[in-house]
């Protein structure tokens, strides 16, 4: 220690004259004494080495740091450097590693906030996935191939910093600050990292699985949910704001597609999130949605109209009414009517059933002292979906529109006298054709039948023998 106290001055003069060479190797030797003289205060039965004989903490993350990223950048072996980062959180007293090194409180505690965002970035940096060249290609497996060691190293150092936290260092009041600053990329890399995707592996999902609870604790937050929203009634401990702060470099129409994690992430986040604490993010949350929605790939259309219906679920209908973003949303959705895709459709069909909602009243609610029902949205949803019903031959697109059918039935109610015709068709076509093994299609409609009958009764009579 008193070597590297000794030559830390002549260590941070040859960084400022761009020495990579010399400086990767005063470095590592110094990092090493250092090591070893907390292993030895840590394993000792012996009282922990003294706070003042050790160098500032930030003064050593700002060494780490400028390691770390030269090794980023030079794209080579990180690995040893990330092992012995880890021992030092390990080994080290909580009260080193988050003390504050200014006279002035308030100026210390920004210092060490920048210090350790600044290393922790530069760890994340480390594991960073490669982007892709365009807005059109995907990225090969082999493109990824050392992702899955280096997220293991940088989890297990990061898990080892929080757990060092949870220690000693969470216990003081003055530094609840330092851990919502260094929460959100954080949170960030461990969603990125814990999903069953191409850069993944079995045991990095599992390391980066382990960070994330390891965050939830050093926090006290119960879940993810809290973790993004914080309390309700008291202070605000939700990080969800500064999550999107992080992604908002990539978050616009001409970088989102150049990360494949990040859709992914944003999903995971927004779908984490309920009322009443999506609204305020709402001018947020929207634009990327709509992206999602509005592309030519299946799976992101998927996972779009998944944003949406969430969305439109956990915001009150005034706030969709503001800013006519309800009339974006209905059209945004209502066009995927027209896909041949089932899985999209079948998304649609159920986001556009909670977002008509939001417009008006369901038509059967409406009682007979109402003025004359009018036609409304709900009219046009379903003369779409009976129109595509009575031309459509592809089994999975007959399944959702016969599953989808019966729910819009009964939110007409008796309106569906208007649609009795058509419905007629399509009821019979459906019934005529075999739908094997299970007769999905058949039973479904024998149910539509049902409740068209107690729906439109006053009607039935004049189709009893058309229907039998």
């Amino acid at each position: 220690v008193a070597t590297f106290l000794s030559n830390l001055d002549e260590v941070l003069l040859r960084m400022k004259e761009d020495r990579p060479e010399s400086l990767q190797a005063d470095l590592r030797m110094k990092l090493s004494s250092l090591l070893h003289d907390l292993h030895l205060s840590s394993s000792s039965s012996e009282t922990p080495l003294p706070s003042h004989r050790l160098p500032p903490i930030t003064e050593l993350l700002s060494l780490l740091q400028e390691k770390l990223i030269y090794a980023a950048l030079q794209s080579t072996d990180s690995s040893s450097l990330i092992g012995q980062v880890e021992q030092l959180f390990r080994a080290a007293d909580p009260d080193w590693l988050f003390s504050q090194s200014s006279d002035r409180q308030g100026c210390g505690l920004v210092e060490l906030q920048t210090a350790y965002s600044s290393v922790i970035s530069a760890l994340i940096g480390c594991a960073a996935l490669p982007i892709c060249e365009d807005d059109c290609s995907s990225l090969s497996a082999a493109a990824y191939q050392s992702i899955p060691s280096r997220a293991t190293a940088v989890s297990a150092v990061l898990t080892a910093l929080l757990e060092k936290w949870s220690d000693g260092g969470g216990a003081r009041e003055d530094l609840s600050d330092l851990l919502l600053a260094v929460a959100p990329p954080i949170c960030v890399f461990s969603v990125t990292h814990f999903q069953d995707q191409a850069w993944t592996r079995a045991n990095s999902r599992m390391a980066a699985r382990r960070l994330h609870e390891a965050l939830l604790r050093a926090g006290g937050w119960r879940d993810s949910a809290h973790l993004l929203m914080g309390d309700k009634d008291g202070e605000d401990r939700g990080i969800l704001g500064r999550v999107l702060d992080v992604l908002q470099p990539q978050l616009n129409k001409d970088s989102w597609q150049r990360c494949e994690a990040l859709k992914f992430v944003f999903a995971w986040a927004l779908l984490q999130v309920s009322r009443p604490g999506l609204s305020p993010h709402l001018p947020r949350l929207l634009p990327l949605s709509l992206l999602l929605n509005d592309h030519y790939k299946p799976e992101n259309c998927m996972l779009g109209v998944r944003c949406l219906h969430h969305i439109v679920q956990n915001t009150p209908a005034a706030d969709l009414r503001q800013f006519n973003r309800a009339e974006v949303l209905y059209q945004a959705v209502f066009k995927h009517l027209h896909t041949s895709e089932a899985a999209v459709v079948q998304l649609a069909l159920a986001c556009l059933l909670d977002l008509l909602l939001v417009f008006e009243k369901p038509p059967s609610l409406l009682g007979p002292s109402q003025s004359r029902r009018k036609p409304c949205r709900h009219d046009d949803v379903l003369r779409v979906v009976l129109t595509n019903m009575e031309a459509e031959h592809k089994v999975e697109l007959r399944r959702v529109y016969a599953s989808a059918l019966l729910l819009y039935i009964e939110r007409m109610g008796v309106a569906v006298c208007r649609h009795l015709q058509r419905l007629e068709r399509v009821v019979l076509g459906y019934l005529e054709v075999k739908d094997p093994p299970e007769e999905i299609s058949r039973l479904k409609m024998l149910e539509v039948l049902q409740k068209m009958t107690r729906e439109a009764w006053p009607r039935m009579e004049r189709r009893v023998d058309v229907l039998l």
